[in-house]
């Protein structure tokens, strides 16, 4: 596969014809023949792709931003429909239109952009489809299933001229983007090391039998890209987080937060070489993916020198690291949870706290380790995905899929490696594991395969 960066006009003019034809056999627009052009004053139109659990957040967080209408859901289960366009009525919002088919919804050409809070399997699909049909996309964290998916969804957002942003929502945090500036100005040094941590606490999911599909809930379409599997309540609703077909552990679910901000404080890309270590320790469980891992990240710059990222999950008994998770760094009852970052340098270190709350940063200077700057202030993720889909500045992004795509890279090297048993030399030019045919077929998740229709398009 080419890098994005080797694509000639040419190369583009040919996959533009191929896939306007592929998103034709949708039933789509082109994206340049649906795009509505927006003024500042008109009233963006966003339609919100699973609506159980966190979708409804950005249904909320939509609704609450000036000239923003929630205009549609999308949901595979009836029974979620009901119950939230009932919270709707109650919140006094416009009654919006309802799908259970995202390809239904891809139809609507009153619609600008599509937010996107499914399962992770389906995540590059719909933003994919969504690019396609013209519109703008939020689309939640992880971006993608594999490596793979991360690459096409970038190929689309270029040629499709759209406006995506990653649900890595820390980036909008104004405290996070200060702890950035405190980095790059040398507040503690050189930094050289970071550390993420996902101490989350989760109890076994038990085991669940196979048993009927619940009345409302269109499985097939839920499955999507996904090979079908016998129902249970264990690969729906939260857990399915926890199967490979559908999740990617705790590492792209919490952590890949983490893992953005430590890569961003670093300022480093892709790694060089990669390793993981861990299992499925204490519980005796249907749990396929680890929820205890080590991982760690190396990263080789110019003129021999190097950086670092560890990154650890844990999901049990744990420990306060640099007082995340307590009341200064603003735990908002993460209770037993412990989630952050810690930045390394020459001369101190600094901690920050969790990205789903109103997370703070603290630092720490000198050999005496003497109190320096902190902060603690949000921002509004949604608010900037909006302001750029009506400026059209995708530079504007405060986490555009280009950076997403990195630090998506870096879960899935850290899962092939744990999977595999090995460590993983990796080409950041090429974007692949250097003499390791075995772990490049997982980062295409060939070991899954798609479920026709539902299948990431080779030409955009």
């Amino acid at each position: 596969m080419k890098r994005l960066s080797e694509f000639s006009r040419r190369d583009f003019l040919r996959e533009s014809a191929v896939g306007s034809a592929g998103v034709a056999q949708l039933g789509f627009l082109s994206g340049a023949a649906s795009q509505r052009i927006l003024g500042a004053n008109d009233r963006v139109r966003i339609a919100v792709c699973g609506i159980h659990k966190r979708g409804w957040d950005h249904v909320r967080q939509f609704a609450e931003l000036p000239n923003v209408e929630v205009a549609a859901v999308c949901e595979v289960d009836e029974n979620v429909i009901r119950r939230r366009l009932a919270d709707m009525e109650k919140l006094g919002l416009p009654k919006p239109a309802t799908y259970i088919d995202v390809r239904k919804l891809l139809e609507d050409k009153s619609i600008d952009a599509v937010s996107v809070a499914t399962p992770q399997h389906w995540h590059a699909l719909i933003a994919i489809w969504a690019c396609q049909a013209g519109k703008d996309v939020y689309v939640e964290k992880p971006c993608s299933h594999n490596w793979w998916e991360g690459c096409q969804l970038i190929r689309a957002a270029n040629k499709y001229n759209r406006i995506v942003q990653h649900g890595t929502q820390g980036r909008s945090h104004k405290s996070s983007i200060e702890a950035i500036n405190k980095l790059k100005s040398g507040l503690i040094g050189d930094v050289y090391l970071a550390r993420g941590l996902c101490y989350k606490r989760r109890n076994t999911i038990g085991k669940a039998p196979a048993e009927p599909v619940p009345a409302g809930l269109h499985y097939d379409l839920w499955t999507g890209p996904a090979q079908v599997k016998p129902y249970t309540r264990n690969r729906h609703f939260y857990n399915w987080h926890w199967f490979w077909d559908t999740g990617n552990g705790d590492l792209g679910n919490q952590g890949v937060h983490q893992l953005d901000k430590a890569r961003w404080g670093l300022g480093v890309g892709f790694p060089n070489k990669v390793s993981a270590m861990g299992g499925h320790f204490m519980f005796d469980d249907d749990q396929e993916t680890p929820n205890t891992l080590n991982c760690s990240f190396q990263f080789d710059l110019p003129g021999g020198k190097r950086k670092m990222i560890e990154f650890a999950v844990r999901h049990w008994i744990t420990n306060r690291e640099a007082e995340i998770g307590t009341d200064f760094m603003f735990s908002h009852g993460q209770g037993h949870n412990t989630i952050g970052n810690i930045f390394y340098g020459s001369n101190g270190y600094l901690a920050t706290g969790d990205e789903d709350v109103l997370s703070g940063y603290r630092s720490w200077i000198g050999p005496d380790m003497q109190p320096g700057p902190f902060a603690h202030e949000g921002g509004s993720h949604w608010g900037n995905f909006i302001d750029c889909v009506r400026s059209r500045r995708k530079q504007d992004l405060n986490a555009p899929i280009e950076e997403a795509h990195i630090s998506c890279t870096l879960v899935h090297l850290a899962n092939a490696s744990y999977r595999l048993g090995r460590t993983l030399n990796f080409d950041p030019e090429s974007e692949q594991v250097i003499g390791d045919a075995e772990a490049n077929r997982l980062l295409r998740d060939a070991d899954r395969g798609y479920r026709k229709p539902f299948v990431i398009p080779e030409e955009v």
